[in-house]
């Protein structure tokens, strides 16, 4: 990956982080009628675009595959806007402000995974 900036790599780490931390999902306790929470096939969903994500990352680390960035990108938005129904239902304050934070973390990680290398303007005086 010799074409891949500063900034792209952080964004990949980024993103394998965020990826890898959806992959135990379908592990936590879904949703029942006494406690709010996601049904049982969104945590699934969650648990799949994860590992998906990883691989995506993975190969897009190595060999430096744009299509590979893409779908790990992909992976991280459908992540997200599994996420969103937590702002129109009724759960503590908590959730809703960590799901906030994800949105913001994931939004950072995209920009950095597609930002270019910085090159040097030449100045014309």
């Amino acid at each position: 990956m010799s074409n891949t900036s500063t900034r792209q790599k952080v964004g990949l780490v980024m993103a394998g982080v965020l990826a890898a931390t959806n992959i135990p999902s379908v592990l936590t306790p879904s949703g029942s009628d006494s406690e709010p929470g996601p049904p049982l096939e969104v945590l699934w969903v969650d648990t799949i675009l994860g590992i998906v994500g990883v691989v995506a990352v993975v190969l897009a680390w190595r060999s430096g595959s744009r299509a590979a960035l893409r779908v790990a990108a992909g992976a991280l938005i459908l992540i997200g806007v599994t996420a969103l129904p937590a702002f129109f239902v009724d759960v503590p304050s908590w959730v809703k402000l960590l799901v906030a934070v994800s949105l913001v973390y994931t939004v950072v990680t995209i920009v950095l995974m597609f930002s270019n290398a910085r090159r040097p303007v030449p100045v014309l005086d």
